[in-house]
């Protein structure tokens, strides 16, 4: 029967597996990394808080999908929660870290990955049971959504938890990665190989289904003007999603490459030397998607930079004696929050003319 090391220290399973913890990651080094990991990991909180609040505050995006992006954005900031964690309990900390606290800081990541990975998932069905009908909103009502939600979270927290359930290398030494010192290298393989084919069959569809509204669109292109702007919503959404999907396949699949590469027990592929920039890289895309969200849709960011600028307005008018009501600010001169028109952002005083600054994406 085989040895458990439950009460060892990762000191131990460091040395047992040769892998590397930067021990000289100190001064000046560490300083540079932690000043620009707090900077990234506050933009995240903060860009993605406004792109949750901006779904929350206009009833326009009160849609499935609109839901679901927002909960992209929860997970993205749940992201940042993680990437925090590790700031402070990598490098030399690692060694002196108990094994439970090691696969909390490794589960928090493995349940950021997972609950992007399957929120796009969601979005990509939502997505093809709204186009394939050319609508531009699906017909999921708000229980099936905070169902759907719920379960992505679930998924999520399970999938983290895998190692801490039982599926490791404790009683096992000799399985044990690199890269992951308590984690079953049969494990690492599992777990890259799923994600990536998740990717490949999200990519092909996603693919598919923007052919045929690209398709659809040229059928119609004979109808009015008004027809034509309501068939090329569907398009721009289509596009914010393909961009995020790109965005996500790019940033984190060079690290389950990686990964998939230490479960092969590749011990000439160089791994060590590009954990941490391919780490860096999958925290990118935390910080690109709020980016995405306000570049590729208008009313987004119009939303959020209303939110932004009546924030600092409120702020100037209680040092005023007289105050004008906000909602003659803030409030857009459309009431009738029909979102399927094309290109027609409403101006606001905050804004001084809404997205005409900005230009189209």
């Amino acid at each position: 029967m085989n040895e458990c090391y439950y009460d060892k220290r990762m000191d131990f399973f460091y040395n047992m597996t040769n892998t590397d913890t930067v021990d000289e990651w100190t001064g000046p080094q560490l300083i540079v990394v932690l000043c620009f990991g707090t900077f990234f990991c506050l933009f995240i909180f903060i860009s993605n808080s406004l792109v949750i609040a901006a779904v929350v505050k206009n009833k326009r995006f009160h849609f499935p999908f609109y839901y679901l992006l927002a909960n992209l954005a929860a997970a993205d900031f749940f992201a940042g929660i993680a990437y925090v964690f590790l700031m402070f309990n990598t490098g030399p900390v690692s060694k002196t870290l108990t094994v439970n606290r090691w696969f909390l800081r490794q589960g928090l990541l493995d349940t950021s990955l997972t609950a992007s990975l399957v929120n796009l998932l969601v979005i990509a069905v939502e997505r093809h049971m709204s186009i394939m009908r050319m609508k531009i909103h699906s017909n999921l009502t708000k229980k099936r959504v905070t169902f759907l939600i719920i379960s992505i979270w679930a998924i999520a927290i399970f999938m983290g938890a895998v190692p801490t359930l039982g599926w490791n290398c404790l009683c096992d030494i000799t399985a044990c990665s690199s890269l992951a010192p308590i984690y079953s290298r049969s494990y690492l393989v599992f777990w890259s190989v799923l994600n990536l084919v998740v990717f490949f069959i999200m990519v092909v569809v996603y693919i598919r289904i923007y052919m045929y509204v690209q398709r659809k669109t040229n059928v119609l292109s004979s109808h009015t003007s008004g027809s034509i702007s309501r068939r090329r919503t569907p398009v721009k959404l289509m596009k914010t999603v393909m961009t995020l999907l790109g965005a996500f396949v790019v940033c984190w699949t060079p690290g389950l490459v990686v990964l998939l590469l230490d479960g092969l027990n590749c011990t000439y592929c160089g791994i060590q030397n590009v954990k941490r920039w391919f780490l860096l890289l999958a925290l990118m895309n935390s910080v690109m998607n709020p980016i995405i969200y306000s570049y590729k849709d208008d009313e987004m960011w119009s939303t959020m930079k209303r939110m932004i600028c009546c924030s600092s307005e409120d702020k100037s008018q209680d040092r005023r004696s007289s105050r004008v009501p906000s909602t003659v600010l803030c409030r857009s001169t459309d009431t009738s929050g029909n979102y399927i028109e094309d290109g027609i952002i409403q101006g606001t005083i905050c804004g001084k003319g809404g997205l005409g600054d900005k230009g189209n994406s």
